[in-house]
């Protein structure tokens, strides 16, 4: 039992962490969300964590359920869990790319990629476990309404 408790904990923690480290690094330019321009779909900012925090512990979930296919699809998930790094890691500096930097634009673009990154994590975890693919579909939607803020955000500022 404890050896499946634990891959779940590390890759909650990696996911969590890394959102985190995120907004840690972007924290003293998030008041940047209230003094810009919205659209009128804009959460409130307090909905942001809550939110983010859902989705990392569910991209662990999902994560950690790939990881422990390793010995029946040894070369699948390698390649799902590095694209699934590489979305990870395009998540981590689009915070600072929007709130640091304060460049509209390149977020979005960055969203973009962020986003068909997500597409290509889905199809690969599929292949390996349905569930787990299941479980980024509520990061892949919320991606998609994050793209439609950024754009708009864009627009307006």
């Amino acid at each position: 039992m404890r050896t499946k408790i634990k891959p779940y904990l590390i890759a909650i923690i990696i996911a969590l962490g890394t959102g985190g480290l995120s907004f840690f690094l972007t924290r003293n330019n998030t008041d940047i969300y209230a003094a810009i321009d919205k659209p009128a779909l804009a959460p409130p900012a307090i909905l942001f964590p809550i939110v983010w925090t859902i989705l990392y512990i569910l991209m662990g979930i999902s994560s950690a359920r790939i990881y422990l296919q390793k010995g029946t699809y040894p070369e699948e998930v390698m390649d799902a869990l590095l694209n699934y790094a590489f979305q990870l890691i395009l998540n981590f500096f689009w915070s600072i790319i929007f709130f640091n930097m304060q460049t509209f634009l390149f977020a979005f673009i960055w969203l973009i990629v962020l986003w068909a990154s997500i597409i290509k994590m889905i199809f690969k975890f599929s292949r390996i476990d349905s569930a787990a693919a299941y479980l980024q579909l509520p990061y892949l939607l919320w991606v998609t309404f994050a793209g439609y803020l950024s754009f708009m955000i864009y627009l307006l500022n």
